[in-house]
């Protein structure tokens, strides 16, 4: 019953959830099997009352009473055993199918930002699949197990007698209709709760990242106004949906109940015309109502069911679109040269290229600057140089092979990238720094703090590399997170090394220990590429890049480069600004920040 999540990294993202419940096919065997025992097992009561009225009071016999109650008692305790089972069973396989594509749902919550613009706080797909598995292991397919049983209890009424099944039919034919109804008059308010659920998430989201500004910039009032706004809208939806399913819940419940009386006065008037016994009235009731009950069980779960059904297909969609990662052939380590050829890079769900045609090549122990105005597109070329964003056109490549030649794990172990806001995750300072390879050596972290000139900075901490980060970093200054990003970037030697913006808050000392780390890099056979708004970022390399309006206007060396820049005299200061280089900051779409 078990589906382990290895089994689904092969093979196409279409159908990989019914691939995982395929996989529990053995589990669905086996409950369909105690489901008919354990509907037989319902007959219990109808037969206990019928033998009751029609043999023990007719023959007065305490011992057939005795008897038959002892057996009733045994079916009843054997019914909950398996009632229980049941139960159980469908938990696991919530828990199977979860186990089964949950790496894979992990995996596209990370991919499709790279990929495409995501509403929301990103995180629907992981509710979605806890969607499904609570569905799975709630009430919900329990009375899709027993809702075949129905003419099973219909055909025992109609043995009984033709007036009392045809009473049990008309009731199932009602319930079947508002069973349909509540399908069609909850789909609607169930979408919209998933949609403004989603906004209210990321509103909140939002509001929690930039407490600090919220704060200090008096907009929490406004912000929370705009989230109250999100969260009407989402219990309104959520409201109608929930009056919709309790309505109909309801009135299933009443017409069950109204049946069973309608049985009770069928039965009754059968005996009068002595067409039947008294056991027959009270057994037709039960039974009846027993035929029914799956019906409104079905009815009181409907909302689950229609909101399980769409994360099914949100889902499948979406594992669709991004197909696993396919096993690649294993290419030697690079170490010779990176080469841009006619890159053309835009960001995520556009199709506006922030860069094009852009074209260069470094050899081992060269660094290269890139330098341009704000909105230039030197973060899209970071970005692009590390794999993060696909390229629309040309390629990247290492020693001659494009970026897409390695699987993302294999070709990490090559790059080092500093991202312009750095953000390190819980954990620890050697955690981070290694990458959270659990089995990195300690003295490779060491090492790396070392090279970032950061070791001595750790160690004055409460614990030292064990210190425990909280998300984000806190606990830690920004120029300090930028220091042990820049450690996590240089753990392992990676070949190339980019590092976007990496001084932008770091003192003079930072700034020092910068200009080390990249000479390093440069010194043991690595190509490093710094994204450069000072002069003093490009202190240890010899070869720059200036971008305008996202496009290549000259490639060489830096001198020669900087010299149409820059006046000598004001090249030479750690603090001087690159003409045409503002003090903004581009964003993830390659636009301003400010």
């Amino acid at each position: 019953m078990g589906v382990g999540p290895s089994a689904y990294r092969e093979g196409k993202g279409q159908g990989e959830l019914r691939r995982a419940l395929r996989a529990c096919r053995g589990a669905f065997l086996a409950l369909a099997f105690v489901s008919a025992v354990i509907n037989v097992l319902y007959l219990t009561g109808s037969v206990y009352m019928l033998e009751v009225y029609d043999r023990v009071l007719a023959s007065r016999s305490v011992p057939t009473l005795v008897a038959i109650s002892i057996l009733a008692a045994a079916l009843y305790g054997f019914q909950a055993a398996l009632d229980v089972l049941r139960g159980r069973v469908l938990t696991r396989v919530g828990n199977a199918v979860d186990n089964g594509v949950s790496e894979r749902v992990h995996d596209v919550i990370v991919r499709t930002p790279l990929r495409r613009r995501v509403g929301g706080d990103g995180l629907q797909p992981l509710r979605d699949l806890d969607q499904v598995r609570g569905f799975l292991a709630s009430g919900g397919p329990t009375a899709l197990f027993d809702l075949p049983w129905l003419p099973f209890y219909l055909g025992i009424c109609f043995l009984f007698h033709f007036w009392i099944g045809m009473t049990a039919l008309i009731g199932a034919l009602v319930l079947i209709a508002v069973t349909i109804l509540t399908d069609v008059m909850t789909r609607s308010p169930a979408r919209e709760t998933v949609s403004h659920g989603a906004v209210r998430f990321a509103l909140a989201e939002q509001a929690r990242r930039n407490a600090e500004a919220l704060h200090a910039l008096g907009m929490a009032g406004r912000i929370a106004t705009r989230w109250s706004a999100a969260n009407a809208a989402y219990l309104s939806s959520q409201t109608q949906a929930a009056d919709v399913t309790s309505s109909f819940g309801a009135l299933g419940k009443v017409l069950r109940m109204m049946l069973q009386s309608a049985v009770l006065g069928v039965g009754a008037y059968l005996v009068i015309l002595q067409e039947a016994s008294a056991g027959v009235i009270i057994a037709g009731s039960i039974l009846s109502a027993r035929a029914l009950a799956p019906a409104e069980l079905a009815i009181a779960n409907w909302k689950g069911f229609v909101a399980a059904r769409q994360s099914w297909r949100r889902l499948e969609e979406l594992l669709e679109s991004l197909p696993p990662q396919p096993a690649l052939v294993a290419l030697p380590a690079p170490g010779a040269a990176v080469s841009v050829e006619t890159l053309g890079v835009a960001p995520p769900g556009s199709l506006a290229l922030t860069l094009a045609d852009v074209t260069f090549s470094l050899k081992a122990g060269q660094g290269l600057g890139v330098i341009g105005p704000s909105g230039a597109g030197k973060s899209t070329l970071a970005r692009a140089l590390v794999g993060v964003w696909a390229p629309v056109r040309g390629h990247v490549r290492l020693d001659g092979a494009a970026l897409d030649q390695w699987t993302p794990d294999a070709l990490g172990a090559h790059l080092g990238y500093l991202p312009q806001d750095v953000e390190l995750l819980e954990g620890t300072i050697a955690e981070n720094i290694a990458r959270f390879r659990p089995d990195a050596p300690a003295s490779a972290i060491i090492a790396a703090a070392k090279a970032a000139d950061v070791h001595d900075l750790i160690l004055r901490q409460p614990a030292g590399y064990d210190t425990r980060l909280g998300e984000g970093g806190i606990g830690l200054s920004a120029g300090q997170r930028q220091r042990i990003g820049l450690a996590r970037a240089l753990f392992g030697d990676p070949f190339l090394v980019v590092l976007d913006e990496p001084n932008s808050n770091l003192d003079a000392e930072g700034d020092a220990a910068l200009t080390q780390a990249i000479a390093g890099v440069r010194r043991r056979g690595g190509v490093a590429i710094v994204i450069a708004h000072r002069p003093s970022a490009l202190a240890a390399v010899d070869m720059a890049l200036l971008l305008v309006d996202g496009t290549q206007r000259a490639f060489g060396p830096k001198e020669a480069i900087l010299a149409k820049l820059v006046p000598p005299a004001q090249a030479a200061g750690a603090g001087a600004q690159i003409r045409l280089v503002s003090e903004g900051r581009e964003g993830d779409d390659g636009q301003s920040r400010g």
